[in-house]
């Protein structure tokens, strides 16, 4: 799920690795991921973007982002996953729990909103169906809508989701979603920033374009708060909606 590539892959005695082969119990959790990630979609294609053009590394050790913090160095079984997750596999059989080391930042539970400040280490909830999965403060979470496959739809309206409690950017990259004209400058960005002491988002001045832009679309803005902007579903009470034509509009929360 958090990787830059999903696939399955694997060797069964059926042959069989479609998310309907390992019965229904497992079908709908990993349906549920599958949506998920769907959803991440523009978040994700944007970090393969920065990967691009940047030699950004999508999955990342805490040492890579808290350099300072002598703990991360030998912590080897949490990563961030671009800027914004922190996620935390679990390993063991039968757990329901596991102990989860957050970095000094506040940080987010993705499914309940709630916040917690680091440096400290935690006992996260670790059902079978909700990896512990935390989000840092100042992350701009830019989601899709729910789909099916990646071209089923637009990526509009757009859900933003703001972690409160740092300032925060974020570029949403897009393009044609296939071929190389890329690589001749046929794509477009958007840059998003938070500011904190100013309670402000500002959606920055669009630059480039490409065949079957849209010209304008929706955001619909999220500050999480608990139970607020939480989990795979979009928030059908989002704070604000606005209209989007690619010139920069400032929001205040």
């Amino acid at each position: 799920m958090f990787n830059p590539l999903l696939r399955v892959h694997g060797t069964r005695s059926t042959n069989q690795n479609e998310l309907w082969s390992y019965g229904a119990d497992a079908q709908k959790i990993l349906v549920s991921y599958d949506s998920l990630r769907y959803r991440l979609l523009p978040y994700i294609y944007s970090l393969a973007w920065m990967t691009t053009s940047q030699g950004y590394t999508p999955m990342r050790g805490l040492v890579m982002d808290f350099r300072s913090d002598a703990r991360t160095a030998t912590i080897n079984d949490q990563f961030m996953f671009g800027p914004a997750f922190l996620v935390n596999p679990v390993t063991e059989p039968g757990a329901n729990s596991r102990r989860v080391y957050l970095p000094k930042a506040k940080w987010f539970d993705f499914w309940t909103g709630t916040s917690a400040d680091g440096p400290r280490t935690v006992d996260a909830a670790a059902p079978i169906e909700k990896l512990p999965l935390f989000v840092r403060a100042g992350s701009i979470l830019l989601m899709g809508p729910e789909k099916e496959w990646s071209t089923e739809k637009a990526e509009d309206p757009m859900e933003l989701r703001i972690y409160r409690g740092a300032d925060g950017d974020f570029t949403l990259y897009e393009d044609e979603n296939d071929g190389y004209n890329y690589e001749k400058g046929v794509h477009a960005t958007i840059p998003f920033h938070w500011d904190e002491a100013k309670q402000a988002l500002t959606i920055g001045e669009r630059k480039g374009d490409f065949p079957g832009m849209l010209a304008v679309r929706g955001f619909q803005i999220v500050f999480v708060g608990e139970n607020h902007g939480v989990g795979t579903l979009s928030e059908n009470k989002p704070d604000h909606m606005v209209q989007y034509s690619g010139k920069q509009i400032t929001v205040t929360r």
